[in-house]
């Protein structure tokens, strides 16, 4: 005869009861769980690819427009004029020549003064401006341009509040 326990179940139930939840642990443990470790490292590398190919969109875009701009043949090359002199008192205009190349070049002038203390053939020239860098990149490559430039011999930049600061010391080439 069966023994039966409290819960009026007979122990050989009871036994066909605990394997077939061992069985259902066993499967769980054996292939739900990996299984689910598995779709869980799945949606990770997704999540990175997507990641991907939404930077490789951006940088794509960016690839194209410098493609394009290479391949204008709208690079700029320096000016390199065939160096000449200037008189004194044409010398005396370069304050007028310096402000208009600045203000084309989108800087603000604040002060341009010969240097009294230079002799021979130069005529030296310290001058300030305010604006922004890039500015100041368009406005040496004009400088550059100017035939009797004969160098420019300091540059000093500083940051100001509102806007940067460029000191200039500019040599002319004063002829007869």
């Amino acid at each position: 005869m069966m023994k039966k326990n409290n819960l009026g179940i007979s122990e050989k139930s009871l036994s066909y009861i605990m394997v077939c939840v061992g069985i259902i642990a066993l499967f769980v443990l054996a292939v739900i769980f990996p299984l689910h470790l598995y779709t869980g490292n799945q949606a990770v590398k997704i999540k990175r690819i997507k990641d991907q190919i939404e930077e490789q969109k951006i940088l794509g875009t960016v690839y194209l427009n410098l493609q394009k701009t290479l391949g204008s043949n709208e690079l700029q090359v320096l000016p390199n004029p065939k160096k000449t002199t200037i008189t004194r008192e044409e010398a005396a205009k370069f304050k007028n020549v310096f402000r208009a190349v600045a203000k084309k070049s989108g800087l603000s002038a604040i002060s341009i003064t010969p240097d009294l203390n230079t002799m021979g053939g130069f005529s030296k020239y310290n001058a300030v401006v305010k604006g922004e860098f890039t500015n100041f990149r368009k406005m040496l490559i004009a400088l550059v341009a100017i035939p009797y430039l004969d160098r420019i011999e300091e540059i000093s930049i500083q940051q100001r509040s509102d806007s940067m600061e460029f000191k200039i010391k500019i040599w002319l080439a004063l002829g007869a």
